[in-house]
C-alpha cells in the first residue's frame, strides 16, 4: 500500500471564507431545507461543516434529517447510539452536513448512488450561480438498480399520472396488492406532485417526489431517484428540459480542504446480497487507495495509512482527515533517527 499511496510536491489549497459555514436555503413549504454552499475552486472539493444540535422532546432522527436536508441512512450512521424514533430531549445529535463533491463535472445534476445524495450546480444565468446545492435521495434496490452514466432531463410533468411498468404490476399481484394500470394524481400516487424524466433508454427512469417521505435516504425505489416533495419542487421550478444529469457510484470520495486530505466513505451492499435490506459492509481498502491516489497530485502531504484504514472500516459517511500533520511527520522522522545512527 505504501507504494500505491504517495504524495507529490507542488500545491496548496486556498479555501474561500464562507465555504465552511455554508448557507441554508429555505424552501416554500417551510418544513425542510436544502443545503447550499459557495462552490469552491476546482482544486478544492470539500463543502459544509458537521453540526451537533440538541434534540427537542418531539424530534426523531427522521424529522431532524428532513429539517436539515439529510437522509435516513446518513442520520442513522452519524448517530449509531441514538434511538431513531426517540432521541430524547437534550440528546446531542450529529448533523452530517459536510461533503466531498463527487468526482464528476460540476454542471447540472450529479447523483452519487453510494451516498444517496444529489448535487445541483446552477448555471451561470441562475440566481444561485457560483453555488452548489445538495439533497438527500432514495435510490434503486438491488433488484431494481439505478443505471449509471450521463443523461438529460427530457420531460417535466406536474401532478403526473403513474403508469406502473409490467414488472411492478406483476410484483404487486404476487404480493396480493394489485395496482391499477394508471394511478391518478393524489395522495396514493408514489410519484408525488412533480416528475422529471431522464433520457436513459426505456424512458422509465425518473427524478420525482413521493407520498412516503420517511423512505428518503434508503434503497427502496424501483430504480428511480426519489426526493422530498419540497426538494423536487424546488428543482422542478428551476431546471429546464435538456439539463444534464450524471449518475455515478462512488462509495469512497477523496478531497482537499486547506492543506489537508480528507476521505468520505459509505458502505456498500456485498455482491452476495439478495435485497436492499441485507447488511452492508465497508468498501475494499483498494477502492479507497485508488480514490486517494487520484487526488494526491493536487497536494503536498503524506497519507496516514492507519487513518485511511480506520475510515474505511467505519464507513460512516463523515469526511475525515487522512493526511499526516507536519508535527506527526517530524515525530515519525525523529523516531527513525536512532536506527539510522547504527
Amino acid at each position: 500500500m505504501n507504494e500505491t499511496i504517495r504524495a507529490v510536491m507542488g500545491w496548496r489549497v486556498q479555501t474561500i471564507g464562507a465555504l465552511a459555514a455554508g448557507l441554508w436555503l429555505s424552501l416554500a413549504s417551510g418544513t425542510a431545507s436544502a443545503l447550499m454552499f459557495p462552490l469552491p475552486p476546482e482544486d478544492t472539493n470539500v463543502i459544509g461543516e458537521v453540526q451537533v444540535i440538541a434534540a427537542d422532546e418531539e424530534d426523531t432522527l427522521l424529522s431532524l434529517g428532513r429539517r436539515y436536508g439529510i437522509g435516513y441512512e446518513e442520520m442513522r450512521r452519524a448517530n449509531p447510539e441514538v434511538d431513531v424514533w426517540l432521541p430524547g430531549e437534550g440528546t446531542q445529535v450529529t448533523i452530517p452536513s459536510r461533503f466531498i463533491l463527487p468526482e464528476a463535472a460540476r454542471e447540472g445534476i450529479v447523483i452519487n448512488l453510494a451516498e444517496m445524495r444529489l448535487y445541483y450546480y446552477p448555471g451561470a444565468e441562475s440566481d444561485n450561480a457560483g453555488m452548489v446545492e445538495t439533497y438527500p435521495i432514495s435510490v434503486g434496490r438491488m433488484d431494481w438498480s439505478t443505471p449509471l452514466g450521463k443523461s438529460q432531463i427530457t420531460e417535466k410533468t406536474e401532478n403526473p399520472y403513474w403508469f406502473p411498468p409490467e414488472s411492478i404490476l406483476t410484483e404487486r399481484r404476487e404480493q396480493g396488492r394489485p395496482l391499477p394500470e394508471a394511478v391518478p394524481p393524489g395522495p396514493d400516487n408514489p410519484l408525488g406532485r412533480h416528475k422529471l424524466r431522464l433520457s436513459i433508454p426505456g424512458g422509465a427512469y425518473l427524478i420525482h417526489g413521493t407520498n412516503e417521505p420517511r423512505g428518503i435516504g434508503m434503497r427502496v425505489t424501483h430504480g428511480c431517484i426519489r426526493m422530498f416533495p419540497e426538494d423536487v419542487e424546488s428543482l422542478y421550478e428551476r431546471l429546464p428540459s435538456g439539463s444534464s444529469v450524471e449518475i455515478v457510484n462512488q462509495p469512497v470520495k477523496a478531497g482537499w480542504l486547506d492543506d489537508k486530505l480528507l476521505v468520505e466513505v459509505h458502505p456498500i451492499l456485498p455482491p452476495e446480497a439478495e435485497n436492499a435490506f441485507d447488511n452492508v459492509e465497508p468498501p475494499s481498502i483498494m477502492e479507497a487507495v485508488l480514490a486517494v491516489a487520484r487526488v494526491l497530485e493536487q497536494g503536498d502531504v503524506r497519507v496516514d495509512h492507519e487513518r485511511l484504514a480506520g475510515a474505511v472500516d467505519a464507513a460512516d459517511g463523515l469526511p475525515g482527515t487522512v493526511s499526516r500533520s507536519n508535527s506527526h511527520q517530524i515525530a515519525l522522522d525523529e523516531a527513525k533517527l536512532p536506527r539510522l545512527l547504527y
